[in-house]
């Protein structure tokens, strides 16, 4: 009988099963698909000279975080590359807002194109140097981040805390507004916020752009050499390293409750594994809540709130094998392993309402990845192993475009929004079209089928709106991987504090289940039970 059982070896699992191992507990991951790694994934299943990552590509979080530093992957064989440039976002009239891994260069950018913005963002900067540190701390600590917060809260005060924290709080429209004077310096933060899905209007979309930029500026977007599956296999190299067992294709269907504890799970195939101390999950809030804890084990109050979770957008996904260099017409941005694409600030407004308005946007604005830009073993010299995703509704009402997308996501559905898709990389980069050698289409049932965590395509396991943030990730009182079960804990991106690769969730849970009390005689008994029926037939 392992001592914990994690549900799910995408990068929170992988993580908290690492942190309990090196703690001395005995570990077992089931993971319900048939390799490790969630939305950490890659293949040559696209062009087989070509390596393309499945979900995520690119790790500021991963490389900020002291989670996933602390575990020390180097010595795995993990290495991280970087593109020459961080984020580059085009223009039609071949200007091009590039963020680069110095400040002094990306306001040399925007001096070029404005002058006096390039001062602007090294006031930006500024702010970053004073608070980066202990904002990163506080992000990756368990809610309440008591110290961190503490020593934020010091620096604000000592440095006109109230404006920086309106500055946090502002929408990236009015930021940029209140900042530059020209458009590129707006354009790098409000892309940058679109990274979640925060419109440019939202309440906190300028600190969550200021956030992500500056996190780019100070630690790269880098990817992991070989594919964004090396950090996976990093994390299962230790975690066996250190005597955990991971399971694949063992798809766990319940949380076995007794006495208002959890003692284990089930899996697909009625095998019941036992936990002595505590299940983890790296699952998302309502496939936990109501779905593997039946809802007769759940506070009423629990399940209301529930009902009122919010996802994040669906999301739509082409993967290119490209012959050559992406013929960009602004030229540097063939520099930068992202690129931004929407034609300026009032098109990310568009995009967003017409998502709101359960649209699906007639010009997406793509994050589009150029990886071998960024990593030269992804593909042959002289060509690009390239993708691009976009954000959608989840209930499709109409068609901003006039095609006649349906969201029914068939066949059709997908062929007329990858050509979207590519329409969109075409204005930007003529010729492009020309230099696909083959493609794969992701539309939203796709990405939930290889990872049940993606609902509908959603990759931040919940939206990073104010609203289910803080106390109210994932449910309003919470903010912390406990859950209403004793012995039970969440460890995944629906926890504070969010989506991205950064292992914050599956720490804290980790933590969580340590500083736990040990279950009571009856409990060991009801789980050594478990043990030795090893197959139940019954639901208790």
């Amino acid at each position: 009988m392992a001592d914990a059982v994690v549900i799910g070896a995408g990068p929170n699992g992988l993580v908290a099963a690492n942190l309990l191992a090196d703690a001395g507990w005995s570990v077992e991951v089931l993971e319900a698909q048939d390799e490790p790694g969630g939305g950490v994934r890659s293949a040559r299943d696209v062009h087989p000279a070509f390596v393309h990552d499945l979900f995520s590509s690119f790790y500021p979080l991963a490389a900020a975080s002291p989670v996933i530093r602390g575990l020390g992957l180097h010595r795995e064989g993990l290495r991280w590359s970087h593109a020459p440039a961080v984020v580059a976002h085009p223009l039609l009239d071949g200007r091009c807002a590039v963020l680069h891994r110095r400040a002094i260069d990306t306001a040399a950018v925007l001096d070029a194109d404005t002058a006096g913005d390039g001062a602007a963002w090294l006031r930006l900067c500024t702010a970053w140097e004073r608070l980066g540190d202990d904002l990163v701390a506080a992000l990756f600590t368990p809610f309440p981040p008591v110290r961190p917060g503490l020593r934020l809260a010091a620096r604000l005060r000592a440095g006109g805390g109230l404006r920086m924290a309106r500055t946090l709080v502002l929408p990236v429209r009015r930021l940029g507004e209140e900042e530059f004077r020209g458009e590129l310096g707006s354009l790098l933060l409000a892309g940058n916020a679109l990274h979640a899905d925060l419109a440019p209007e939202a309440a906190g979309s300028g600190g969550f752009g200021w956030l992500m930029a500056m996190l780019g500026q100070t630690y790269g977007f880098p990817v992991p050499v070989g594919g964004a599956g090396s950090l996976t296999a990093a994390l299962v190299s230790r975690l066996r390293r250190h005597g955990g067992t991971l399971r694949c294709g063992a798809r766990v269907t319940s949380v076995v409750v007794r006495s208002g504890r959890a003692v284990g799970v089930r899996t697909a195939d009625g095998d019941a594994v036992p936990a002595r101390r505590a299940v983890l999950a790296d699952v998302s809030v309502p496939a936990l809540y109501g779905e593997l804890v039946s809802r007769d084990d759940l506070p009423t109050r629990v399940l209301e709130d529930v009902r009122r979770f919010q996802w994040d957008f669906a999301t739509f996904k082409v993967d290119w094998a490209l012959e050559g260099a992406v013929p960009w017409s602004a030229p540097a941005a063939a520099q930068a392993g992202t690129v931004h694409l929407a034609e300026g600030v009032d098109a990310l407004t568009r995009f967003a309402a017409q998502i709101a308005m359960g649209q699906v946007p007639e010009r997406p604005f793509l994050l589009f990845g150029q990886m071998t830009t960024a990593d030269g073993s992804r593909s042959p010299a002289g060509t690009q192993s390239a993708w691009a995703y976009t954000h959608l509704p989840h209930r499709v009402r109409g068609d901003a475009g006039g095609a006649g997308i349906t969201g029914s996501w068939d066949r059709t559905d997908q062929e007329l929004m990858a050509d979207r898709v590519e329409a969109q990389v075409e204005r930007y980069a003529p010729g492009f079209r020309s230099l696909v050698a083959a493609r794969r289409v992701l539309a939203p049932p796709h990405l939930e089928a290889q990872d049940a965590n993606l609902h509908g395509g959603a990759i931040n396991g919940g939206t990073a709106a104010m609203h289910q943030q803080l106390v109210f990730r994932p449910l309003p009182g919470t903010g912390r991987p406990e859950t209403p079960i004793a012995g039970l804990f969440l460890a995944s991106a629906g926890a504070h504090p969010g989506g991205g690769v950064h292992g914050a969730p599956g720490a804290n849970a980790a933590q969580a289940a340590l500083r736990s009390r040990s279950p009571s005689r009856l409990l060991s008994g009801a789980q050594r039970a478990l043990s030795r029926r090893g197959r139940l037939g019954r639901r208790d």
